[in-house]
């Protein structure tokens, strides 16, 4: 199981800024990201590892042990960070990561039920500690709203004929449970294949973001980690769909602001607080060579923002 962890010095080098100090990995994965933050920050930089896959967790454990007792691991949401860091006594940090969407070895397990390039049941679940699966929510969704869910989280234009076949599979007897039947109906409805990507793509990408309400906590983890970081500290979100990039540009502008004057004289702070500046202006994306080693790295944007005083 190969893992590469995605803008990895480009996220390192605009992280951190001096040496020592605490740090967050909201999503630590296999570690990957982590063990680079550690090394660049020096021996008295410490990390606060969260995941609420217990598989990446355990493995993640065994990649940053070298670094013994200047990692804390927790399965937990990022969602959840201020109340973790609570628990922990970090006041605040000097940096928070977020590398977002789905890993490379949760797509490569089959029973994960993540890609239809697998026969495998319908999960999709992040946490498997939750009751709601991919399968679940098929089976129970009115069209209705399996259409609006299509349409929001996949931006899927066959959202309606979709949720109609699914529909009409259901009355049938004859429910979605695994992931070549989805991928099947989907392709039948669409007409088959065109081109480079699957018919199915973006239907499995609505239902993976409907089962672990992931832009719910993004909304939920951005305050969150802008409101943990130290004066000066910085906070870099690693995306993977047009969804993600566009919350994370929209928070970053509302907290960047501006002064303006005003009409007696003097000046106030325009936009949300606590204030911030941009560190990247636009997106950093992966390098054509990064993308012929490591795929995934096509889709991926990095943003970059740090807390004023």
């Amino acid at each position: 199981m190969v893992h590469l962890p995605v803008l990895l010095q480009e996220t390192v080098t605009r992280l951190v800024t001096e040496p020592g100090g605490w740090y967050v990995d909201g999503t630590v994965g296999l570690g990957g990201h982590a063990a680079a933050v550690l090394a660049a920050a020096g021996l008295d930089a410490h990390l606060l590892g969260l995941d609420r896959d217990g598989q990446a967790l355990e493995l993640a454990r065994d990649a940053l042990e070298p670094f013994g007792d200047r990692v804390i691991l927790e399965r937990a949401n990022f969602s959840d960070l201020r109340a973790v860091a609570d628990r922990h006594g970090i006041q605040s940090v000097r940096g928070v990561l977020l590398d977002l969407g789905v890993s490379s070895p949760q797509l490569d397990r089959a029973e994960r039920g993540f890609s239809f390039r697998h026969d495998s049941p319908l999960d999709m679940r992040m946490d498997d500690r939750q009751d709601l699966t991919a399968a679940r929510l098929l089976a129970e969704q009115p069209p209705r709203e399996l259409a609006l869910l299509l349409r929001r989280y996949g931006e899927e234009p066959a959202a309606r004929r979709i949720a109609a076949a699914v529909a009409a599979a259901r009355a049938h007897g004859e429910p979605l449970e695994t992931t070549t039947q989805l991928a099947e109906l989907v392709a039948r409805v669409k007409g088959g294949r065109r081109g480079r990507i699957h018919p199915a793509t973006q239907t499995f990408q609505a239902l993976r973001i409907a089962v672990n309400d992931e832009l719910g906590a993004l909304a939920a983890g951005l305050p969150a980690a802008l409101d943990l970081l130290a004066p000066g500290g910085r906070l870099a979100v690693i995306s993977f769909h047009s969804l993600e990039d566009r919350m994370v540009k929209r928070f970053m502008a509302d907290h960047v602001g501006r002064m303006e004057s005003l009409a007696k004289g003097g000046e106030r702070w325009a936009g949300q607080l606590p204030r911030a500046r941009r560190v990247t202006h636009k997106p950093v994306v992966a390098s054509e060579q990064e993308i012929a080693v490591n795929p995934r790295a096509r889709s991926a944007k990095l943003r970059v923002m740090e807390r004023m005083a």
